[in-house]
């Protein structure tokens, strides 16, 4: 059950990023990159913004399908937390502050609210329920079968 979980997850997870990646892509980088600086991030220079404008949707794909195949599951679902977590630090601290923006998540017209907060609350959780699920499934793929079926493992003759 635990393994159908995971495949869901990370297929779910996958495909919004995807998506995501590629609602931005269908924008001029220029509309995104307006966006960003959208969120006043003074820590972020000019340079800086259009370059994450050009290349995150991007990332979002490539990490949607690497997500999708599960190859390197552990360390993809790990960047799909980090990526996830630190997009829901600055939407909850543009929401506090009372920003009325496009959240910029899924494209042109995603104004950020309350619902921005709900949905992208959840992807953060699913990405962090995929990459615990993926290295629980490694740490018992390595875990010997002697173990897990509860057999003591066999001691060499003579040794006590």
């Amino acid at each position: 059950m635990q393994r159908w979980l995971l495949l869901l997850g990370r297929i779910s997870l996958g495909g919004v990023l995807i998506y995501a990646g590629y609602l931005k892509l269908q924008m001029p980088w220029l509309n995104f990159a307006v966006q960003i600086q959208a969120y006043k991030l003074s820590w972020l220079s000019d340079d800086a913004i259009m370059f994450i404008a050009k290349t995150l949707p991007w990332f979002e794909v490539a990490l949607g399908v690497a997500l999708i195949t599960g190859i390197g599951l552990k360390w993809f679902g790990a960047a799909a937390s980090l990526l996830l977590g630190f997009f829901f630090v600055i939407l909850v601290r543009s929401y506090a502050q009372g920003m009325d923006i496009d959240c910029g998540c899924f494209g042109e017209g995603d104004k950020l609210t309350w619902k921005s907060l709900v949905r992208d609350g959840f992807l953060l959780a699913l990405a962090a329920a995929v990459t615990a699920g993926a290295f629980l499934q490694s740490r018992r793929s390595k875990t010997p079968a002697r173990a897990v079926a509860g057999v003591a493992p066999a001691t060499p003759s003579g040794a006590n």
